[in-house]
């Protein structure tokens, strides 16, 4: 039980080590991205972990969420001290650039998001307003009203089309979730008799908190230091969007129709569950988003994926993507999981990214699909 405890420290340590590296300079500083491909290799070696946490006391379990989404802007302020000091430049500075762009990703994305889907107010506040590590303090908005009422779906910016590249994906969904957010605001301002862009609108308090937030990069490090912080931080806008890709690549659901396990993958690697803080074992956080992390159950019964860095560094090369890895999960997600409904979606969608029709029309659907749901 201490270790079920003790195993989500491991993104807190991620943070230490990146900070340490970017503190240090030279090529140290390249130490937080390269836990990226650290992280690929080793969760490929070790078994899937499909173990249900034995964990109760809610405060405990809280510590490291708090600790980590808090150390996420103190180590862009950190890389905002060391360029103003003068230690990082040249390679040094591209890679405390991309470590913390990638701290900023991995180790700091899944706690808020725990945070913000909790009830109380401070957990909410705290978890919105920290994401200024990645330039979208409103993101919540479209992730709970959109994402979680519209996945698998064409109206899910979140869900990647069969056949889409991750390029392609990243750079749209950074652009439809930023307007899908504005939307959803506006119109829950007018219904309420406010005018669409009304000072209560969240994009405001959003920029607002961008600009304290860099104020405070200026004073730490001057101008540098404020370029550098941004520029981190865009990269990380488009890699977060970049992560969602492989939560619901290919899955189709029939508008209307009840969100389901099978409506998402799993990435149930030993070393993924922890560091994102169950965010890759979250078929149950689907079906009840207050769910705590800890007591999200793995679904044994889907399928197996491989850890989601490794899928992020194969996504990288499209065709190793689809072929060595996708393909083959979405046709047997088609056979054995989908409904009839969502057959005839996905067989349109195979058509349309030119891939093979593997479908039997005269083939029962759906079994498996009504057990799994």
């Amino acid at each position: 039980m201490f270790f079920d405890y003790a195993r989500y420290y491991l993104t807190f340590s991620l943070q230490l080590l990146t900070a340490y590296g970017v503190i240090r300079g030279g090529t140290y500083a390249w130490l937080g991205v390269s836990t990226l491909f650290i992280l690929a290799l080793v969760d490929a070696l070790l078994p899937l972990d499909t173990a249900a946490r034995r964990m109760n006391n809610r405060t405990l379990a809280n510590i490291p969420v708090w600790l980590s989404t808090l150390t996420g802007p103190l180590l862009i302020l950190i890389l905002a001290w060391q360029v103003g000091a003068g230690t990082l430049s040249g390679l040094s500075l591209v890679g405390g650039i991309i470590s913390v762009a990638w701290m900023s990703v991995i180790a700091f994305v899944p706690p808020s998001h725990e945070l913000y889907h909790q009830r109380a107010f401070l957990p909410q506040l705290v978890g919105t307003y920290a994401q200024v590590c990645y330039l979208d303090c409103a993101r919540n908005i479209g992730h709970t009203v959109g994402h979680h009422i519209d996945v698998g779906t064409v109206k899910d910016s979140d869900t990647a089309r069969r056949g889409q590249q991750l390029y392609s994906f990243t750079v749209n969904a950074v652009v439809a979730s930023t307007l899908q957010c504005w939307k959803i605001e506006s119109d829950a301002l007018e219904k309420r008799g406010y005018g669409r862009w009304s000072w209560r609108h969240r994009l405001w308090k959003a920029l607002f908190a961008q600009l304290v937030f860099q104020t405070i990069a200026f004073l730490v490090g001057g101008w540098p230091a404020v370029a550098t912080c941004l520029t981190s931080m865009v990269i990380a806008r488009f890699w977060v969007e970049s992560f969602n890709y492989f939560q619901h690549y290919g899955i189709v659901r029939a508008e209307g129709k009840p969100v389901a396990r099978r409506h998402l993958w799993n990435h149930l690697g030993y070393l993924t569950r922890p560091v994102a803080f169950e965010i890759t074992n979250h078929a149950d956080h689907h079906l009840d988003s207050y769910i705590p992390y800890y007591k999200l159950k793995p679904d044994t019964t889907a399928i197996r994926m491989p850890n989601v860095f490794l899928c992020f560094l194969t996504a990288l090369i499209p065709p190793v993507w689809h072929n060595l890895i996708i393909k083959k999960a979405l046709k047997e997600w088609d056979l054995k999981f989908a409904s009839a409904e969502e057959r005839e979606l996905a067989r349109a969608q195979n058509l349309a990214a030119g891939w093979p029709d593997w479908f039997e029309r005269n083939e029962p659907a759906g079994v498996t699909a009504r057990a799994h749901a």
